[in-house]
């Protein structure tokens, strides 16, 4: 054998031992990084959340391509509330294994949380199409268009989440709620009936429902199902409130002014109460010229708009009716 053939055997024999000796610490680093992984998941177990962390990041810096390991540090993030690294994090898993249902859900999740609305839908598109028959994927991504006003997408998901669960209440109530928003009020009524049909012990729907009818209206039909929404739950100081409304467009003063009190019991910053309570006094003040009625009509709407400085109506009203004051003689700095 001559020299050259020699030293060519000797560089091919050395160039496989490199390919041998590289292929055998790929396998040695996955072997670890799967250990990492596996006691990161005792730890998780354990609510070691810290240490469980520190070992699924040994994990990816031994197996970036490890998935799981990036799944498991979204969802301790997520846990602990930094929903910005849960964010990157799933980010990571759904690019290694895009077929993950449950970590591109959690991606539209902690999207939602963190607001980024248009981010959230597509993540629950995803998770859709990745599991069609799933309630939670199509709800979540319903509540997402509801938030951002996308009412028609948010009924086609509403609807669709409704087909796989019609006994789940909260899907029909959320229906209720964007078409009481387009204005459509007898499906909204119907959607809230359907609702309450599931279950019946529905403090809020049934406010939802009352203020529907108000919408329409229909004060006999408000007043009883706000009568039972109170009956449920008397420190609901919202229902208080549009009982309150309702009685006054009843006519009924007293009771109205009672109802409002009940609400400002319940919640002295309920400003849609103290404003109510201002317009039933000031009613009464136009009928029977009382100036102290007038004055405290006037003091509940400037609590009100303490509250929610953003009542443009109101303060027109504050404007018409105060009562001009002298100019003193000598004016002091406060």
């Amino acid at each position: 054998m001559n020299t050259a053939r020699i030293l060519r055997t000797c560089g091919l024999a050395a160039g496989l031992a490199a390919m041998w000796s590289a292929a055998g610490c790929q396998v040695v680093d996955q072997q670890r990084a799967i250990h990492h992984a596996a006691r990161g998941d005792e730890m998780l177990r354990g609510e070691q959340l810290d240490a469980a962390l520190a070992e699924f990041n040994k994990a990816v810096q031994l197996n970036p391509r490890l998935a799981l390991a990036y799944s498991r540090m979204g969802q301790i993030h997520r846990t602990q509330g930094n929903y910005e690294k849960a964010a990157a994090n799933y980010e990571q898993a759904v690019k290694l294994d895009p077929f993950s249902f449950e970590d591109t859900l959690n991606l539209g999740q902690v999207y939602h949380l963190l607001k980024r609305f248009a981010d959230a839908a597509k993540a629950y598109l995803h998770a859709c199409e990745l599991q069609p028959s799933n309630f939670e994927a199509h709800l979540n991504l319903g509540v997402c268009y509801h938030q951002q006003g996308q009412l028609e997408q948010a009924i086609i998901a509403y609807r669709k989440a409704a087909k796989i669960e019609p006994d789940n209440a909260f899907v029909h109530s959320n229906l209720g709620a964007v078409f009481d928003a387009q204005g459509k009020y007898y499906e909204a009524i119907r959607a809230y009936k359907e609702s309450l049909e599931r279950d019946s012990k529905q403090a809020m729907v049934m406010v939802n429902l009352a203020t529907t009818y108000l919408k329409q209206q229909r004060f006999e039909p408000a007043r009883k199902i706000l009568e039972l929404a109170i009956k449920l739950d008397e420190k609901q100081a919202v229902a208080h409130e549009r009982l309150g409304y309702c009685l006054y467009r009843l006519e009924q003063y007293d009771e109205a002014i009672a109802s409002y009190d009940r609400a400002l019991q319940a919640d002295r910053k309920c400003a849609a109460a103290h404003a109510g309570l201002g317009v039933v006094r000031m009613t009464l003040y136009l009928v029977n010229n009382d100036p102290s009625l007038r004055d405290a009509a006037i003091e509940n709407w400037h609590h009100s708009l303490e509250l929610e400085p953003n009542q443009p109506q109101l303060r027109q009203l504050v404007a018409k009716y105060r009562p001009p004051t002298k100019t003193p003689r000598l004016l002091l700095s406060p």
